[in-house]
């Protein structure tokens, strides 16, 4: 009989620790909303933050971020970093080539995804002074603390095209937990790759150019942060 409460206490540990566990995770989560991040992230999915991740940016990394704009909580994957220059050039056979030169010097390289070719359709140029959308390509210089980051359903995100330059300090987090606490980390998608850039790059100077040929991982560079940042909110 002991052994048998002794086992029975033991389950009943077990129940009540995992009830807390989803008690916590539902309420320290991010619920997504809307398909700008499809396939990466589903409407419903709950997401968690890396602690400690607030005001860190990495390149290809997935943040959430505060906007300025509509004081919501975004989920977008970040692409280039300060000192950075990119652009988006689109064409009727070919409308999303995302273009980045790291650091504002050396070769431009084409930022390439999966979920990108596979849902791409009717997106425009970019980049203004601000990193909106513009009615020509042109390669734009990230500016000091600032970030450029874009959706993984492109044709159906609102991200720097709209809004411009994504703020480091009002980053809330990296995402590092997805669904059913199933490990995600930086690898959450299909993450972006640099290959090289085949076609004319708009705005480029002295020295730059097409890469000289595929790199295998577009996560270069220390990233930048971290500061601190406000706990994370509702969904993009």
């Amino acid at each position: 009989m002991n052994v048998r409460r002794a086992v029975l206490a033991a389950l009943g540990g077990l129940v009540l620790l995992c009830l807390l566990v989803a008690v916590a995770v539902t309420a320290l989560s991010v619920k997504v909303e809307g398909s700008s991040m499809a396939p990466t992230l589903h409407d419903g999915d709950r997401l968690l933050a890396v602690p400690g991740s607030a005001g860190e940016v990495h390149r290809f990394d997935v943040v959430l971020l505060r906007s300025r704009h509509q004081n919501a909580l975004l989920v977008k994957r970040v692409i280039a970093l300060p000192g950075d220059r990119i652009a988006i050039v689109s064409t009727a056979q070919d409308p999303f080539q995302v273009l980045l030169q790291e650091r504002g010097r050396g070769p431009v390289y084409r930022v390439t995804a999966g979920q990108w070719i596979a849902q791409a359709r009717r997106t425009g140029n970019c980049c203004a002074e601000d990193g909106t959308r513009s009615a020509r390509a042109a390669l734009r210089t990230v500016p000091a603390g600032s970030f450029f980051y874009l959706g993984d359903n492109p044709d159906l995100s609102d991200d720097s095209r709209a809004f411009g330059w994504g703020e480091i300090d009002r980053v809330e987090g990296r995402v590092g937990l997805r669904g059913a606490l199933v490990p995600a980390s930086a690898q959450l998608g299909a993450r972006p790759v640099l290959e090289e850039s085949r076609g004319t790059v708009p705005g480029a100077g002295p020295g730059s150019g097409a890469g000289p040929g595929p790199k295998s991982e577009a996560g270069a560079g220390p990233g930048v942060g971290p500061t601190s940042g406000p706990a994370p909110g509702p969904g993009p």
